[in-house]
């Protein structure tokens, strides 16, 4: 089964750009409840996005789906929620659980209406994952490594990847049969860590979704550009990682080993790094 691949943006340009080159999913992003508080000391995604974007999307994209991810459960979830399904939401993301009772409520709204993901992302909630597993109504689970490994104090979010806290989550969600992915990768050969690193993982762990990052395609980087020539660069960036994906499901457990001792190095040296920068 292929990784479905999904883009953040509320850009309609882009947004359609991501749809005709083949991305799964486009992303929009409403949480803001608390994430700047968490991760306003490193630098990770923080959108911007509205409630309103989700129409602008859903009007132009013609292939992907549209995920939302919502705020975590607050006072006025269950409009929120309900005003995401009625504009047009596929699926709908609850981020930064911690309890199960947390997860029933979010289920109980949605009530089936379209389909579900949680963003597994406290170690609260690993804690008590069975307890949340069993519940009815999960579509599927996304491991999101920026908020998880700020919560088990962590340096460098990969560092839940090369010391098996990710492989660990991915068994038990495969145990209860539902679908999972984790993180965002980047291009094949650039990031922090380079794409076919992480995507080597995500093979290994039968993973079936991850976010393209910032890292992958950042607008910024083509200021000026028409959107046409965004568009074909856009195509050939994400057929690269769909080859490799082909690519990686013909290797066999020892090429998986050096790619994991690789990634090891690459992230132990980055820890480092930031360990002596914060010095």
């Amino acid at each position: 089964m292929s990784i479905k691949f999904m883009y953040i943006t509320n850009n309609i340009e882009i947004a359609k750009i991501a749809d005709d080159c083949g991305v799964d999913r486009i992303f929009i992003d409403l949480e803001q409840l608390g994430k700047e508080e968490r991760q306003g000391h490193i630098n990770s995604v923080k959108s911007h996005h509205t409630i309103s974007d989700i129409k602008a999307i859903r009007g132009v994209v013609k292939k992907a789906q549209v995920l939302v991810r919502v705020n975590p459960i607050h006072e006025f979830t269950d409009r929120e929620i309900n005003r995401v399904i009625e504009y047009g939401a596929d699926v709908i993301m609850l981020p930064y659980f911690k309890t199960s009772r947390e997860v029933s409520q979010f289920l109980d709204i949605v009530n089936g209406r379209v389909k579900t993901c949680l963003l597994l992302e406290t170690k609260e909630a690993v804690e008590v994952l069975n307890d949340i597993l069993i519940i009815d109504g999960i579509d599927e689970v996304h491991i999101g490594l920026n908020d998880l490994h700020i919560s088990y104090g962590k340096t460098f979010m990969f560092e839940l990847l090369v010391e098996g806290t990710v492989e660990s989550l991915c068994s038990a969600i495969k145990k209860f049969g539902i679908p999972f992915g984790f993180g965002g990768v980047a291009k094949l050969d650039s990031g922090i860590i380079p794409g076919k690193l992480i995507l080597a993982e995500h093979v290994r762990l039968c993973s079936s979704m991850v976010i393209l990052s910032r890292s992958f395609f950042d607008l910024t980087d083509y200021a000026g550009l028409d959107y046409k020539s965004i568009g074909l660069d856009f195509e050939r960036e994400l057929q690269k990682i769909r080859c490799y994906e082909q690519w990686l499901n013909l290797k066999y457990k020892n090429f998986f080993i050096q790619n994991m001792e690789e990634l090891n190095n690459i992230v132990q040296l980055e820890v480092h790094r930031r360990i002596v920068k914060q010095q």
